[in-house]
């Protein structure tokens, strides 16, 4: 079911980029595998396409799943609010945008946790199907403005935008760290062949020595390919997703928190924050331009 939800959401306008960013990934893992295969003598072509195509959809699998889910809040290390102190101040403010995003839209999961992670910058994020998480740099803020924050996210949480998030995020880890192992297990059998070759035969040690220059060049313009296209498909995902925010406004807004939002938006629009949120922010709309929709729609 929630395969079929990101399938429908994926195919939205606004995620357009998304979609085409997906489509040219899986051929690039594929090509990437064949190329890998090619040069390397160790496998067939076709084995090493099928390995790369294989490797995408693993990636796309777990990072759909709550394997993914806990790997993002693994990877922006968040965790579950044990001070009391803080327990007692936002689990009140989380508590009174849940229940009201629940009355708004009765689809949201009934299992959404509430996260902290020590990250000193102002950062606000929800992924998947039940993970809010906000940053020690937002607990300056006041406790209107941490609602107006929450709202949003779970503005995102009710129209399924974090789908996006999980697998841009985790999908990315993943797939760099399946293509390092990958990269690792040939390499190993490729050294073992050479070691046997060097041995019984009469290729010489000066051959087998160039062959393995010749991996370490191919595995290092890989890596680097790899790496380049995921900053690239992040790039991509998060300017498709303007539309997107204009919406997580407006459902926050709906609840109740617009004037909220707007002063985190001119709080978080002048300041010098890292992170997340500023990658995320970097392709968002005109901090001011949100603001004043959210003041134009008391308008109506």
């Amino acid at each position: 079911m929630y395969l079929l939800d990101f399938l429908k959401n994926i195919t939205k306008k606004s995620n357009i980029g998304v979609l085409i960013w997906i489509i040219l990934n899986a051929a690039l893992l594929t090509f990437i595998g064949g190329m890998y295969a090619e040069y390397s003598g160790s496998v067939d072509l076709w084995v090493g396409c099928l390995a790369g195509f294989a490797l995408y959809l693993l990636s796309v699998v777990i990072a759909l799943s709550p394997v993914g889910e806990y790997l993002l809040r693994l990877q922006q290390h968040c965790k579950k609010i044990k001070d009391p102190a803080l327990l007692n101040r936002l689990e009140p403010l989380f508590n009174e945008v849940y229940s009201r995003a629940k009355e708004a839209t009765p689809s949201l999961n009934d299992n959404i946790q509430f996260f902290l992670s020590d990250d000193e910058s102002p950062n606000a994020f929800a992924t998947g199907r039940q993970t809010v998480c906000i940053t020690k740099g937002f607990l300056a803020f006041s406790d209107e403005e941490i609602k107006g924050a929450l709202a949003h996210e779970f503005g995102h949480l009710a129209h399924k935008d974090t789908d996006i998030i999980l697998f841009v995020a985790t999908g990315n880890l993943i797939v760099t760290g399946l293509f390092w192992i990958w990269q690792r297990v040939v390499d190993f059998f490729s050294f073992i062949t050479a070691i046997i070759a060097g041995i019984f035969t009469k290729r010489g040690w000066g051959a087998i020595l160039t062959a393995f220059i010749k991996r370490i060049f191919i595995d290092t313009v890989l890596s680097a390919c790899i790496w380049l296209w995921t900053k690239i498909g992040v790039l991509i995902c998060m300017a498709s997703s303007r539309e997107n925010e204009f919406l997580a406004d407006e459902y926050a807004y709906n609840l109740g928190f617009g004037n909220q939002l707007a002063n985190v938006l001119g709080k978080l629009g002048g300041s010098d924050s890292k992170g997340l949120w500023a990658a995320l922010n970097s392709s968002h709309p005109k901090t001011s331009l949100r603001i004043e929709k959210l003041q134009s729609y008391s308008q109506y």
